[in-house]
């Protein structure tokens, strides 16, 4: 009935995820200030006549951001005119307008109090973490509204609250993850280290800059959290034709065990842009899946089961 629309939502979503890792190339590369401390203008210019390649990859950045903007609030509109009022599919697609516009402040607000490039404020480190949390929930409400317009059933917590806590559980664990990750890279940003070894003597000196001691945590924290997400999401069920919901829950697995070996091999080359954004596509991917297993083994059991997409 929403085919159309379903596969839509699905690109909005990918396509958001294109933005997140264009972002993290822009705080990776250091070309955050590329700009200046002018938003949404370039310098002060709609379209910059002069660019460098700082700046070209930050106004891409912002050109690709204005576009996902774009494409969320035509979502939401196509489903207010198109799906029954009720339906999971509006508040989710309403709900992604909200965190993508909070998304554009926040990054506005990186700019224009300068929480770019080589700052090593306390201020920008307590502000990526946000920004990761608010980008979360924005592919939680995005994956969301895809999923219920691709015939997923509307979610019901009666009688499943065990499963309700162990995915909820695992779901608050992943953004904790997420936000150490967070600091770990603005870590490596900002005090890239010579050698393996001189990255781990950095992290455990407690003369060392705050970021580089937090660093360790992301690491530890990821090792756990993927050990739970292999043997947790066994213990989910689901029902027998749900195939999307199986799909998730093999991709959690694979995706964690992917992601565990991706984070030490990030580590031991020392964190270069490309393994940076293959490790945080993973957990984009690893997050995205989550979110689907999440609403398939919540799914109302009276309502039909979700066998594409």
């Amino acid at each position: 009935m929403h085919s159309k629309l379903a596969r839509y939502a699905w690109f909005v979503l990918a396509w958001n995820v294109i933005v997140i890792l264009w972002g993290a190339y822009v705080r990776a590369t250091g070309s955050g200030a590329g700009c200046g401390a002018h938003w949404p203008l370039c310098n002060g210019e709609v379209v910059p006549r002069a660019p460098t390649a700082a700046m070209l990859v930050e106004f891409s950045h912002r050109v690709s951001s204005g576009l996902a903007l774009v494409a969320v609030i035509v979502l939401a509109v196509w489903i207010w005119r198109t799906v029954a009022a009720g339906q999971p599919a509006r508040r989710a697609g309403m709900a992604s307008v909200v965190f993508i516009v909070t998304e554009a402040l926040l990054g506005a607000g990186l700019v224009l109090f300068r929480l770019v490039a080589q700052d090593e404020s306390l201020a920008r480190a307590m502000v990526m973490p946000l920004h990761l949390v608010n980008t979360l929930v924005l592919l939680l409400c995005l994956t969301l509204t895809a999923h219920f317009l691709s015939g997923g059933a509307p979610v019901a917590i009666s009688g499943r609250t065990r499963t309700f806590g162990l995915l909820l559980a695992l779901l608050i664990l992943m953004i904790g993850v997420g936000k150490t990750g967070a600091i770990a890279a603005l870590g490596d940003t900002l005090y890239p280290a010579r050698s393996f070894m001189d990255g781990f003597m950095a992290d455990l000196s407690p003369t060392s800059a705050l970021l580089l001691r937090l660093r360790i945590l992301h690491p530890a924290l990821g090792v756990a959290v993927g050990a739970m997400l292999v043997f947790g999401v066994a213990a989910v069920p689901l029902a027998a034709g749900d195939r999307r919901g199986k799909r998730s829950k093999r991709a959690v697995v694979v995706l964690a065990i992917v992601q565990v070996a991706l984070g030490f091999a990030n580590v031991w080359l020392l964190a270069p842009v490309w393994m940076q954004l293959t490790h945080l596509l993973v957990a984009d991917l690893l997050w995205i899946a989550l979110v689907v297993l999440t609403a398939s083994a919540l799914a109302r059991r009276d309502a039909p089961a979700a066998t594409s997409g």
